[in-house]
């Protein structure tokens, strides 16, 4: 028995656990205890658990190892427990024991039940390979031992950035992709001229391939927003313990938890320059979401503009083909929809909602704890998630198999209005208004109509026309890219 917490076996099918509130059946095979079974009991909200994201129990594994290395520097954790704690940890860290985390995602407490759940598994696994039982925790406690010089206020948060660092690998990896997938429409088109569009009407022209080229030119900028956004992920309050000042943890722990861990898990972490107030605030979390956000309205935007030029086909734009994914319709035959943008799309507005929780979440933590964390860290995992897999799947599924109708855009540029602003320079913007104005009561195109008046002859409209001197293309800007 250590300060009142014990556990005893009682029958083949349970355990009894005694913590602060008294006594708790857990299953006899369970590796957690008695705080992760009350957080079961407690949490059946959502049906979504912490082990739906396997990566935050390895951000716990790799956070406890770092932890017990920096108690031992420090000299208040022995080389014997050390060595007992290592192998556990390294369970969670190679993936195992991931069904001993069921509690659901939703949960009150500030995240304290994970961090629980965690200290309880770890400490059985160790009992375990020692040749202890399940619960016995006067010789491996989860609170003594795996809690040592920590509070569920620094590795929580920690827990979710180093999961949050680990899934946005992924989804850098695929808005990689994806930017060179439109990278190398830009090239197959470069030099297919198309009409430019404002407001819906036929502006001035440019072509498919810049189109192209701008949507990835887009992806970039949400990837060079993601680099800045993801260095915030990085600050972290680890040795500030309860409310950042540290109460609990040896001298020098701070600086030691923060090398081990750099170590354990490759990423280049640091502690805030003033701990409680790392505590107290989600900034970190509220900068990262935020590019979220921007990528996903990038995102949307880039889907819907898919979807606008593929209209039709016969009667809408029709200036590109999307590949066919599955029938349209339970009534018009023939039918297929834009499915994989419209996914895209829509996943992009979960996104964006999701935003707006974390920005709600961050703004009324009170004083020094947010007790909302949990919320903010599903929705940012749920985000980077649903993200990844979807742009995954515009990528594989959409973008690399788009070609443009280029008889389409040759007959466009034959009838359009719109191309009379490049013979503006030319024929001066006065002979071009009385251009556009008989074009469109013709219902003639306006090279038809130059061509009716010998306005100019075939060799100056062919130099006019031309991609370079009609569209501002200049090739060397996408020879790098």
């Amino acid at each position: 028995m250590v300060g009142g917490l014990t556990s005893t076996v009682l029958a083949q099918d349970y355990r009894t656990e005694i913590d602060l509130l008294g006594e708790i059946k857990v299953p006899a095979d369970a590796y957690y205890g008695a705080q992760a079974a009350r957080a079961m009991e407690n949490f059946q909200i959502s049906g979504q658990y912490i082990n739906d994201y396997p990566d935050f129990m390895k951000a716990w594994g790799m956070i406890k190892l770092a932890t017990a290395y920096a108690n031992t520097e420090a000299g208040k954790m022995s080389p014997e427990m050390l060595k007992l704690i290592e192998p556990a940890c390294q369970e969670l860290i190679n993936g195992n024991y991931l069904d001993q985390f069921k509690i659901d995602l939703y949960q009150g407490g500030a995240g304290t039940s994970s961090n629980m759940n965690a200290n309880e598994v770890l400490a059985n696994i160790a009992l375990e390979k020692a040749g202890y039982k399940k619960g016995e925790y006067d010789k491996i406690s989860p609170n003594d031992e795996l809690n040592m010089s920590q509070s569920t206020n620094d590795t929580y948060p920690t827990s979710l950035k180093l999961t949050m660092l680990m899934h946005n690998d992924r989804l850098i990896e695929q808005i990689t992709l994806l930017t060179e997938s439109f990278r190398k429409l830009g090239h197959k088109y470069l030099d297919l001229v198309k009409m430019g569009r404002t407001e819906f009407q036929d502006a001035v022209p440019m072509t498919v391939g810049q189109e192209f080229h701008s949507f990835a030119s887009m992806l970039e900028w949400e990837l060079a927003n993601l680099e800045y956004a993801n260095k915030s992920l990085l600050i972290l309050n680890m040795g500030g313990t309860a409310i950042g000042t540290g109460l609990n943890a040896p001298k020098g722990y701070d600086t030691y938890i923060i090398k081990h861990l750099k170590e354990i898990s490759g990423y280049d972490f640091k502690n805030a320059d003033d701990m409680i107030a790392a505590t107290s605030s989600l900034h970190s979390f509220v900068v990262y979401s935020s590019a979220l956000k921007t990528l996903a309205t990038t995102l949307a935007k880039i889907s819907n503009d898919l979807i606008i030029l593929s209209a039709g086909p016969r009667n809408g734009m029709f200036e590109i083909n999307l590949p066919p994914r599955q029938p349209g319709s339970s009534i018009m035959p023939g039918k297929v929809n834009p499915v994989i943008p419209e996914l895209m799309a829509l996943v992009s507005y979960r996104v964006i909602g999701n935003d707006v929780t974390v920005n709600i979440a961050a703004s009324d933590g009170d004083l020094q704890l947010n007790a909302y964390e949990p919320v903010v860290g599903l929705t940012i995992f749920e985000s980077q998630k649903l993200l990844t897999n979807t742009i995954k799947a515009f990528h594989e599924q959409c973008v690399d198999g788009i070609t443009a109708n280029e008889d389409v855009h040759d007959r466009n540029l034959e009838t359009t209005i719109g191309i009379v602003t490049a013979l503006n320079p030319v024929l001066g913007h006065e002979v071009g208004d009385e251009l556009a104005k008989e074009a469109k009561e013709s219902g003639k195109g306006i090279l038809e109509l130059v061509r009716e008046k010998n306005l100019l002859t075939e060799e100056q409209i062919q130099e006019i026309l031309s991609p370079e001197n009609m569209t501002g293309l200049d090739k060397s800007k996408y020879e790098n890219k």
